[in-house]
């Protein structure tokens, strides 16, 4: 039933764009936390532990900020860097606090808090009963047990981890900051059993229809290296595609896939699109960026809806921006400060179906 009314909403901006303000939280037990949306991480600033959480609701296409606050009556932390969901809990990576929240996934409402983690940065749940959380700082990757909520034991990759994809029975982890590999591992017994040398800092990776995992390097920060798009094959851990940028100063960023997993999406001056077919990389943005400063793309896998965000001045309040397929602008909305990465709920909860 839900699902009528995520259209219907879709529908009704399709002709025209609008700038949201900040909606006023009037119940956030029975509110908009039930229904299909996208969560937004809010950085905040650095060591100031101001991060939040924002939900854009499909319902009333508002923009909710400060929603873990409302649901908790605490901030949520320094830093808050991503997310994602198992059954009906939320799990939020606060980099610089160290730790990862627990909440339930439609009402926000915390259950855990699993601390003294070195720099977390992502979490990928590898079976229903383990996790694996990667590090910016430390060489190992933390094995949560999802069951307790605590740290079960660690990966010694000897190397800091990053952007992390998972199949069935193989998990693959980028060395990023300074490094060129991805570790592949076997989730069976949490073992590193390969790697792969790309290019210059993987900084993030996708798994397309025909099991190829695509890594987006961005050359590293000094702009040392070119920057470059690889194609692996899953099985065999060869590379079989690789596309160079053309100039030493391009900084691709942000990889990702659509829900059919044919068509690729990364920020570089602006929003681009790249079918998995291709022969090349794309030579113009799809979204062009503007004047806009351009963090962090996700793409709806139901409908395509691409949502960026843009982090302003990296100190201040940016926004939430939603194009529909064709990357036509349905709405700005305003976020809190430095709006980062996204994460998709596109279920509504099952007490209000």
């Amino acid at each position: 039933m839900r699902k009528v009314f995520f259209l219907a909403a879709i529908a009704a901006l399709s002709a025209s764009c609008l700038k949201i303000g900040d909606p006023v939280i009037i119940d956030i037990r029975e509110s908009y936390l039930a229904g299909p949306g996208l969560f937004v991480l809010n950085e905040g600033n650095f060591r100031s532990g101001n991060g939040s959480l924002s939900f854009f609701s499909y319902d009333s296409s508002k923009l909710y900020n400060k929603t873990f606050l409302a649901a908790n009556q605490r901030a949520l932390g320094d830093v808050p860097y991503s997310m994602d969901f198992i059954g009906n809990e939320a799990y939020i990576v606060v980099n610089n606090s160290g730790k990862v929240e627990v909440a339930g996934r439609y009402d926000l409402k915390s259950k855990a808090t699993i601390d003294n983690l070195t720099a977390p940065r992502y979490i990928s749940f590898v079976t229903d009963k383990k996790a694996y959380i990667t590090s910016l700082y430390s060489d190992s990757v933390t094995i949560l047990d999802l069951a307790s909520k605590s740290v079960s034991g660690y990966i010694n990759m000897k190397h800091p981890s990053e952007a992390i994809a998972a199949t069935l029975s193989q998990a693959f982890i980028a060395h990023w900051a300074g490094g060129n590999k991805i570790f592949v591992i076997n989730i069976s017994d949490d073992t590193v059993v390969d790697s792969v040398e790309v290019g210059m800092e993987p900084e993030s990776m996708v798994i397309d229809v025909n099991n190829t995992l695509w890594v987006l390097c961005n050359g590293g920060w000094q702009r040392e290296h070119f920057a470059e798009l690889i194609g692996i094959n899953i099985q065999s851990h060869n590379i079989e595609k690789q596309y160079t940028f053309p100039l030493i100063t391009d900084s691709p960023s942000c990889l990702q896939i659509d829900g059919p997993g044919e068509n690729l999406y990364y920020i570089l001056g602006g929003v681009r699109k790249m079918n998995i077919y291709a022969t090349g990389l794309p030579q113009s943005t799809f979204i062009p960026g503007l004047n806009r400063n351009f963090y962090k793309v996700a793409i709806n896998t139901v409908n395509s809806d691409i949502f960026v965000t843009d982090a302003s001045d990296y100190q201040n309040k940016g926004s939430l921006l939603w194009y529909n397929r064709q990357g036509g602008l349905l709405s700005e909305m305003e976020a809190d400060i430095i709006p980062g990465g996204m994460c998709f709920k596109l279920e509504t909860s099952p007490v209000i179906q």
